[in-house]
């Protein structure tokens, strides 16, 4: 299991009974987690007066409860040598706020590439959320094409460039589907050294798209390899989708990647240590290839 670890603005405090006890900041917040299923004891002060709690629905969806938590309000994380990353957050639509922690794993994995290559890297990012991986592959001097359909999302991205002291690098800020993204650019021969991707169990498109992930992930990464260029470095998927497990993601890239263009693929297990109980919280599955060259 890949484990973020280096995280010092957050923290997994506490896990019981469905639910994950964090610290953002200065900030305790409460939020359903369905790998939770153990019922250990909630011995936390934490559990009884969070700043933020999010109560799920037994029709679906839920609400926040707040106490005292900001509408908005920012952490950073250090890189292992591009500097600081600042991240906007603020709860919103089902639980979220903003930032996946456990990406910052993948961060320092790809960066670390992105340093070594000794040459100009151009980097693409699909599914691009609120950029954290786009601000940690420009951080590290790549040049980012950060493709989401939300406008919002990416309007939040941008934010979290200039928060980061990034808002004159090379980013490509760009509101579209990103299949129909993916299969222009093939159409005009543009390439990319990197690939990342984050694609959700489920999601619509800017004019109604309709995204599955087990019925469309091969078909897009088969799209999708036809971007890297001759001498590529990586290509990342990230999955929260319960039936893409890590041996599924490192079959997919294995018969896609390195059948044709050797490198080695690792898929693993992502994940957080848990403060109270020094266990780790399972938080998706990640599949990495790169070229095989020394890292």
């Amino acid at each position: 299991m890949w484990i973020a670890d280096r995280w010092k603005d957050y923290e997994v405090i506490d896990t019981s009974k469905g639910e994950k006890l964090e610290r953002w900041g200065k900030y305790l917040l409460v939020r359903p987690d369905p790998q939770v299923i153990w019922d250990t004891p909630r011995t936390h002060k934490g559990w009884r007066e969070p700043n933020g709690h999010y109560h799920r629905s037994n029709k679906g969806g839920g609400e926040w409860e707040f106490s005292h938590l900001p509408e908005e309000w920012s952490i950073s994380y250090d890189t292992a040598g591009d500097g600081r990353l600042t991240f906007r957050l603020k709860p919103f639509s089902f639980k979220h706020t903003g930032l996946f922690p456990e990406q910052a794993v993948n961060w320092d994995w790809f960066s670390a590439l992105i340093r070594k290559a000794g040459r100009p890297v151009k980097v693409l990012n699909l599914f691009a959320y609120t950029g954290g991986a786009t601000l940690s592959a420009a951080a590290a001097g790549a040049s980012v094409t950060h493709v989401d359909a939300s406008k919002g999302m990416v309007t939040w991205a941008r934010e979290n460039a200039v928060a980061s002291g990034l808002a004159e690098a090379p980013v490509r800020w760009i509101v579209d589907d990103c299949v129909k993204f993916v299969e222009r650019e093939i159409r005009r021969g543009n390439r990319y050294d990197g690939i990342i991707m984050d694609p959700p169990s489920y999601g619509r498109g800017p004019k109604g798209e309709i995204w599955k992930m087990e019925e469309n992930i091969w078909h897009f990464l088969e799209l999708t390899s036809q971007l890297l260029g001759d001498d590529p470095l990586f290509f990342l998927i990230n999955s929260y989708t319960t039936g893409l497990q890590p041996a599924v993601l490192s079959y997919m890239m294995n018969a896609l990647l390195t059948r044709k263009r050797g490198g080695r693929v690792d898929a693993q297990e992502i994940g957080l240590p848990v403060k109270s109980t020094g266990l780790i919280l399972p938080c998706g599955a990640s599949g990495r290839w790169n070229s095989g060259k020394p890292e």
